[in-house]
């Protein structure tokens, strides 16, 4: 099976790793001319570890970690209010075992992947249109100019997949807004700085957090929730305009915020990664058409704030690789596709359903602010009881299971 895969970012580089099992010939796409190794804090949670474990990569990926030893709410004199140290496995601590940056990860599934003899890698090259997609073969025209034609074409290109635009109706495209935006940048990191995940709730829905990352640098985010029409009409146009306008409604929203607030500020011109979002959620009807298939982010992003997006996308990876390791040879995909969407799609339903939340995290006044600190506090208390506390340590692994694929286990 020739199989090409648009985006190199999670998904891609770990389905392309999988299909190496088999006897499938993988191209792999990146819009940039390197790999893009900018990103913030994620982490891998419960099942998604079996998987990662699978392609021998487990111990570069702990040697990568963080350095994160647990997560602290604080006042705005910097002093911590609420400590959940470091706790192996649980859910209620959001510092995982497995904390990494987004590039580092990234950096490791190529690495693995690119290896393989089987996987070719081209930087610089998009899909600029798809010219066939029936019962014979995918048949599309990239930037360089060359008409390639394959057996499955995968889109792994992200939130706002370009080939989920052009191939699927936009009826079968759900975007939600989530009414939060998310901005990261990275600074220098100064002495007094901690290994702690250090979270600054501010008045008017303005929340600050500094993390530690293993570069020496440290890993800003700032998040806000709109109080009113006026503000959401602000942030809305300033997701869509350049770096300077969003700039300039950070400075007017975070003067006042407290804490590190006017550290970020002064330092986020300079900073090698600034980013301004909208949080949203991609939800579709049906993550095929043809021999089209999205993945990852393009066929479901859950949001930066459900924690849940890197472990979708290597489920998914995964899941796909093996229900095509299914296929006999040259057969459509169509069976495997269908497969895959229905052994996947009701824990991802259950990942995008999960409540986050947003607006209890993100007080308007100090009553609110102090009954979710107080409610934090109360819960560092009760995880001291060992019933919850095992109770806890079980959950990150509510969602998924690994299934067994022989063709990819070596058990063929």
């Amino acid at each position: 099976m020739r199989v090409l895969i648009s985006g190199a970012g999670i998904a891609g580089p770990t389905l392309s790793w999988f299909l190496a099992e088999t006897p499938a010939h993988i191209t792999v796409l990146e819009k940039s001319s390197g790999l893009r190794l900018e990103g913030h804090n994620i982490d891998i949670d419960g099942s998604a570890i079996t998987i990662i474990n699978k392609m021998g990569i487990l111990d570069e990926i702990k040697r990568l970690n963080t350095t994160e030893i647990g997560t602290r709410i604080l006042a705005s004199d910097g002093k911590p209010i609420v400590t959940f140290p470091f706790n192996k496995g649980t859910s209620i601590d959001p510092t995982s075992e497995y904390e990494i940056l987004r590039g580092d990860l990234a950096n490791i599934l190529y690495e693995a992947s690119k290896s393989r003899p089987n996987v070719e890698y081209m930087f610089g090259t998009t899909v600029e249109e798809v010219l066939q997609n029936d019962q014979e073969l995918v048949k599309v025209r990239l930037s360089n100019g060359e008409e390639r034609e394959f057996d499955l074409l995968v889109a792994a290109d992200g939130q706002w997949s370009k080939l989920r635009e052009w191939c699927f109706p936009p009826e079968t495209i759900q975007v939600v807004d989530k009414d939060v935006y998310v901005i990261y940048c990275t600074i220098p990191r100064l002495p007094e700085d901690t290994n702690y995940w250090n979270c600054y709730i501010g008045l008017k829905s303005r929340n600050i957090t500094l993390r530690p990352d293993p570069h020496g640098t440290i890993r800003a985010m700032l998040t806000k929730m709109p109080c009113d029409n006026a503000e959401r009409i602000a942030w809305q146009e300033a997701v869509r305009g350049d770096r300077g306008m969003q700039r300039k409604l950070l400075r007017k929203t975070y003067a006042d915020a407290g804490w590190e607030a006017e550290r970020i500020l002064d330092a986020m011109d300079r900073s090698p990664d600034f980013y301004f979002q909208a949080v949203q959620q991609i939800k579709m009807s049906k993550w095929s058409s043809g021999r089209l298939v999205c993945i990852g982010d393009a066929a479901f992003a859950p949001t930066p704030i459900s924690g849940m997006g890197t472990t979708s996308a290597i489920h998914a990876a995964y899941m796909l690789a093996g229900e095509i390791s299914k296929l006999d040879n040259r057969e459509h995909p169509a069976r495997a596709l269908e497969a895959f969407e229905t052994a996947l799609r009701p824990a991802i339903e259950k990942v995008q359903s999960d409540p986050d939340y947003p607006g209890v995290v993100h007080p308007k006044t100090a009553l609110h602010r102090w009954i979710l600190q107080s409610t934090m506090w109360a819960v560092t208390q009760i995880m001291q009881i060992p019933f919850v506390a095992t109770r806890a340590l079980r959950s990150r692994q509510d969602h998924f299971t690994v299934p067994k694929y022989p063709n990819l286990d070596g058990e063929s």
